[in-house]
């Protein structure tokens, strides 16, 4: 089972870019239910993912890269929260995990990481990937 939001940009009446789908897994849907509508809201407010947003250094600088063997994941940062998602093809956004920053931080600090960006940092991670993984093999809702 998969939960889904369409997400588009509105200009006058005409999409300016294509709807795109995004999913979420048992995991990731269970952290979104736990963050209050209104933060959540604004979260998603601007979760609007493009090809620029998938390049190895995007313009913008709320979405990152991290890798690890030839892995990629994708993350995007609003306010305290990280959502880290895999793109299925050009039109599913597949959201793998939703963090806190202070979660992520804590994670951090108890893996002895800290000197590096945040996304180096985890993609040098073995168990930042073990959480990605358990997202990738959960059911999705």
């Amino acid at each position: 089972m998969r939960t889904h939001i369409l997400l588009a940009k509105r200009s006058g009446l005409k999409y300016s870019q294509p709807v795109h789908q995004i999913a979420f897994n048992e995991i990731s849907a269970a952290e979104v239910s736990a963050i209050p509508a209104l933060e959540l809201l604004q979260l998603f407010n601007g979760f609007q993912v493009d090809a620029d947003c998938l390049k190895d250094n995007p313009s913008d600088s709320r979405f990152g890269v991290v890798e690890r063997n030839g892995r990629r994941i994708y993350r995007f940062r609003s306010q305290d929260y990280r959502i880290y998602f895999t793109v299925e093809n050009e039109e599913t956004v597949v959201v793998q995990r939703v963090l806190h920053a202070d979660s992520l931080k804590d994670f951090l600090f108890r893996s002895g990481m800290g000197g590096d960006s945040e996304d180096v940092s985890l993609g040098n991670s073995r168990s930042f990937w073990q959480l990605i993984d358990d997202g990738e093999h959960a059911a999705r809702k």
